[in-house]
């Protein structure tokens, strides 16, 4: 156990990034570290919601920042977005005229889903080579995510935070201490922001969103149209087949941050998120190939040449070929997308093999039937080179808290070995000899 002591009365505002949740900085700092580090500066969309940040309690103190600038008289520099967390905190906040008070400095409501969380929404800048900067109260900011820009510097702070810069539309403007002009030339300042934490009339919503499965219609026959490139029907995958993996080739080592972005990008992939053979075409593009240095270029070992991730892969599995990913830590950092975990499944990768996995991911992969590994001794992800062919020993007696060896078979006819290990329990390894944790389930 640890006891951690937060004196909140010297704790100000934070804006956390760009590019990473991880990076968090005082906004008094902004007005250095900004130009220091040729941060953009100017504001451009702020938003607020999605999944993260979107209660009622959330909305109401924002909309309290936004209900000043109206009645101050202050301009709003910037775009500001809302999405619901739901339809209930939707209809609610509408009720209580939450809603009205981002209208009236001319915000856009967007519908209670991802948005531009994962890049679902019509952002089109000038030019995508210039710097540009946007405040979100989402809890994922990675490169290329909102907006597939990779020069848009995505920071994330609280609602009440975003909608400040927004009207602002300044990344250091600190509302503690700062003024803004009215439509007069006054000086004015931002009070605290104030909402309640439940809605004093309680919750309501009339469209719940659910209808019960009809008993009538249990036997009816879905059909899916063959041409559809939107929609395909999931074919269970194979269960093991008792034996060890050799002989694989590596599909790519990744270096770096690699996260559910890099590995199953959003945005207009989204669209293919019911047929997994085409969402498929996008696995790894986003990770970086420590032997290059390059995304999406990977070495395809069946005749030399240098291909997108997927590509390889397709053509190992078109050969009844496993394959394997290397990574560093904290793989699968991000959104709980399960298609980071069925893509490389269904493309024939049978082992992710990493320095440490993030929670969500690495259950992940369990569930769909995939072998997430950890290596004992970090240092050996070194020892893997480019061209090696790697066999997985030790699966007959696949227990848990037992360990796995690996063998690196090299190029120039050399070997390393080591232990791997891993944190599946006894479930999760009768998901992994069934093939998934679905196929494990239909089965009782």
């Amino acid at each position: 156990d640890q006891i951690v002591e937060i004196d909140l009365s010297k704790v100000e505002p934070h804006l956390n990034g760009p590019f990473t949740p991880d990076a968090a900085t005082p906004i008094s700092h902004m007005k250095a570290k900004g130009p220091a580090n040729d941060y953009p500066m100017v504001v451009e969309v702020g938003l607020v919601g999605s999944c993260t940040n979107s209660s009622y309690q959330d909305l109401a103190r924002a909309a309290s920042i936004a209900r000043q600038a109206y009645e101050k008289g202050i301009e709003v520099k910037g775009q500001l977005i809302i999405n619901p967390g739901s339809e209930q905190i939707r209809y609610t906040a509408e009720r209580d005229g939450i809603l009205d008070d981002f209208k009236k400095i001319g915000a856009l409501i967007m519908t209670n889903a991802c948005g531009p969380c994962i890049g679902q929404w019509k952002r089109h800048t000038d030019d995508n080579s210039r710097k540009n900067a946007i405040v979100t109260s989402f809890n994922r900011n990675f490169r290329r995510r909102a907006d597939g820009n990779p020069n848009t510097f995505a920071f994330i702070g609280s609602p009440e935070l975003t909608v400040a810069l927004t009207i602002a539309g300044r990344l250091d403007f600190n509302p503690v201490t700062d003024t803004l002009l009215d439509k007069d030339g006054n000086s004015v300042m931002l009070d605290a922001p104030t909402g309640f934490t439940f809605p004093p009339k309680g919750f309501a919503v009339e469209d719940k969103g659910f209808i019960a499965p009809s008993e009538e219609n249990a036997n009816v026959e879905v059909v899916i149209s063959p041409d559809s490139n939107r929609l395909q029907k999931l074919a269970p995958f194979a269960p093991w087949d008792g034996k060890d993996l050799t002989d694989m080739p590596l599909l790519i080592k990744t270096e770096g941050k690699c996260t559910t972005d890099h590995i199953s990008m959003a945005g207009p992939w989204l669209k293919f998120r019911g047929h997994l053979q085409n969402i498929s075409d996008n696995l790894l593009m986003g990770a970086v190939n420590a032997f290059n240095g390059e995304s999406n270029k990977v070495k395809n070992q069946l005749d030399g040449a240098y291909v997108e991730v997927s590509t390889a892969a397709k053509a190992y599995k078109a050969k009844g070929i496993s394959s394997i990913v290397v990574a560093e830590d904290n793989y699968g950092e991000g959104s709980s997308r399960e298609h980071a975990a069925m893509e490389p499944r269904f493309l024939n990768v049978k082992v992710i093999l990493a320095k440490s996995f993030a929670r969500i991911h690495e259950t992940n992969l369990k569930k769909q039937g995939m072998l997430a590994l950890t290596f004992c001794n970090k240092d050996d992800y070194n020892k893997v080179q480019e061209d090696d062919r790697i066999s997985l020993t030790g699966l007959k007696e696949f227990a848990p808290g037992s360990k796995l060896t690996v063998t690196l078979k090299h190029k120039d006819g050399s070997e390393d070995s080591f232990e791997v290990e891993h944190t599946y329990n006894d479930t999760q390894i009768a998901w992994f000899k069934a093939g998934s944790a679905l196929n494990f389930a239909a089965k009782k």
